[in-house]
């Protein structure tokens, strides 16, 4: 692992310390699934970073995949713990993030059953194992608004039916709201962030997201022939940012869900071009409009962050794609 794309994610999560009171963790057993994951490498670099501060908490992180060498290096930074997702674990937490489960749309269409279990199931099993008074999030997404056009707030949901392609995880995610708000009605500090389209530092070279499939694409091959039209218009949010706003959702926010996104909205189209810019690679597009099987061109209204956390500034997309790029060049090419 090359320092310098290390430096990537730390900076993020220093960044992200000097916006939120974490003043509440202090001590505390938390624990995070999906650790491997893009989320999970920033909540982990962040909780690294405060133990490091002295905050002394006992991190468990809980991974599905090997851990990368990275994950182990930022394990090792703040003494935090990586177990197995097979392992047997009893012990309380008084912070629990759930972040686990099949991100890429390839994965969770294929294994829909086993990501239905993870977003309920498991969600139950975690908040049985918080420790009275803990706090509890739940990362949700902004799937839930499959269906609908526009801009969205969180009194909406969308129009899916149980056959469509992206039904598990769709339906997953929003049985594990009604769990986390059935948890709520027992007096247990449980939030939902309905997370769309986050994107930064941090994942891992398999990633098969068409932002991840763009970059991966430009670097190497030196070009961008994309076999959709990419007209569709969506909200993207810097991960530096989704990981701010969600910190003060499960340590500060008073309500049940919150939207999680950036303020800047465009196509997937407008995506591949600034990254063929920034690589300086030429791109094509298809002839005919041809979109992305079962996509949701929906816009996330973010008021309720901004209002509750006093959320102004967001980072912009070509910083982020800037960043993204300089930590893919080590898999693809040398940096």
């Amino acid at each position: 692992m090359q320092k310098n794309r290390l430096d990537l994610i730390y900076q993020d999560a220093a960044e992200v310390l000097e916006k939120v009171d974490f003043s509440w963790l202090e001590g505390k057993t938390v624990l995070l699934t999906g650790a491997t994951g893009l989320l999970g490498t920033h909540f982990l670099a962040t909780l690294a970073l405060l133990n490091e501060r002295g905050a002394k908490m006992k991190v468990f992180g809980v991974c599905h995949s090997d851990p990368e060498s990275y994950t182990n290096e930022i394990a090792k930074r703040g003494g935090l713990y990586l177990l197995d997702d097979n392992q047997s674990f009893s012990f309380k937490a008084d912070a629990t993030i759930h972040s686990a489960g099949y991100a890429q749309p390839s994965k969770f269409t294929c294994n829909q059953a086993e990501t239905i279990r993870i977003n309920t199931e498991t969600t139950r099993h975690l908040l049985n194992a918080l420790n009275p008074g803990g706090k509890f999030l739940f990362v949700s997404s902004s799937e839930v608004y499959s269906g609908l056009s526009g801009t969205v707030d969180e009194t909406r949901v969308g129009t899916a039916t149980p056959s469509h392609p992206r039904a598990g995880y769709i339906y997953g995610k929003l049985c594990g709201e009604a769990i986390v708000n059935a948890y709520r009605q027992m007096g247990v500090e449980a939030k939902s962030a309905r997370l769309c389209l986050t994107y930064g530092p941090g994942t891992r070279p398999d990633d098969d997201r068409a932002m991840s499939q763009f970059i991966q694409l430009a670097l190497s091959s030196g070009g961008l022939n994309l076999k959709y039209s990419g007209q569709e218009v969506r909200s993207f949010c810097y991960v530096e940012d989704a990981i701010e706003i969600m910190w003060n959702i499960l340590l500060h926010g008073k309500q049940s869900v919150y939207n999680v996104a950036g303020l800047s909205t465009y196509s997937m189209a407008e995506v591949a071009t600034q990254i063929a810019i920034l690589t300086d690679v030429g791109i094509t597009f298809p002839k005919d409009n041809v979109e992305m099987l079962g996509s949701h061109p929906i816009c996330m209204n973010t008021e309720r962050v901004e209002k509750e956390f006093n959320k102004r500034l967001y980072l912009s997309l070509r910083y982020g794609l800037k960043r993204t790029i300089d930590w893919n060049r080590g898999f693809y090419e040398p940096i």
